[in-house]
């Protein structure tokens, strides 16, 4: 039986910037200790394979959210989106989102987007970047890379509409020390394109060496689940399935355990499980 999902606590202005200095702080001091494995060479021509390619819709229509939000965003990974793509992971190096991207600010030409605090909305400069980290983590689960940091919301804030992933499949990003981190623990030099349609968020990984297996993510012991304390918690595990080039399952891994305040009533009229990919 699972233990019960605590409450949440509402901390005070000065306890989450001290919070955010401190942990700040330990962010830079890691990434100077590791600044030899950081991935930095990039290339803008494309290696020989692709390992594995995705598209995310760059407007979605979500319920109280303003559309001006969703078009900063737009802006925001515009700006960003460069600064990731064509990056070379060569075996042993590391993929380091916010090392890449650095600090979004407004000198920078970063826009208010939507953000999450505290299971709420609200609008905040670099919003939106998101989309971005989500698309990387969801590639990188269909590869043989090594995520060896990433983040998620502890509240599910919006109802499943036309879901086409699991449930807590991405990687919320929070500068600096909301990392999403990836290893090259393979023989094989990877490379990560990713760019701004005109409707979608596009990218891929790609390989210089022909891929020998297939990945697929599937989704188990999903629940929704009523707490001690009055509220709701959404709670599943995502298992990462690998395949040879027969079609035989070769093996399998936990690689994702989530657990989520609910910010919405689950028994709504309408909801619906869980969407596979």
């Amino acid at each position: 039986m699972q233990e019960p999902t605590q409450q949440p606590k509402n901390r005070s202005r000065l306890r989450l910037r001290l919070g955010k200095w401190y942990f700040g702080a330990q962010r830079k001091l890691l990434w100077l200790s590791m600044r030899g494995s950081f991935a930095h060479a990039r290339s803008e021509e494309p290696l020989a394979y692709c390992a594995f390619s995705h598209r995310t819709p760059l407007r979605r229509h979500l319920k109280n959210e303003e559309m001006w939000m969703q078009e900063n965003k737009i802006v925001n990974l515009t700006l960003a989106a460069p600064c990731v793509d064509g990056i070379i992971l060569r075996p042993g190096e590391i993929f380091s989102y916010w090392r890449l991207i650095g600090k979004p600010s407004v000198r920078k030409g970063y826009r208010e987007g939507m953000i999450l605090v505290n299971g709420g909305v609200q609008p905040g400069v670099g919003g939106g970047l998101c989309q971005l980290s989500n698309l990387i983590f969801w590639m990188t689960l269909h590869t043989p890379l090594t995520v060896i940091e990433r983040h998620r919301h502890g509240y599910d804030v919006f109802p499943d509409s036309n879901r086409t992933q699991p449930f807590g499949s991405g990687a919320t990003c929070f500068y600096p020390y909301g990392d999403l981190m990836i290893r090259n623990d393979t023989n094989d030099t990877y490379q990560l394109r990713v760019h701004v349609g005109t409707k979608e968020l596009i990218g891929e990984w790609r390989v210089d060496a022909a891929p020998q297996y297939r990945y697929e993510i599937v989704e188990r012991d999903h629940e929704m689940r009523g707490e001690i304390w009055g509220g709701f918690t959404r709670h599943n595990r995502l298992y990462q399935q690998i395949y040879d080039e027969s079609g035989a399952l070769v093996s399998e891994q936990l690689v994702v355990e989530n657990s989520a305040i609910m910010m919405y009533d689950p028994f709504l009229e309408g909801q619906t499980g869980p969407a596979q990919s």
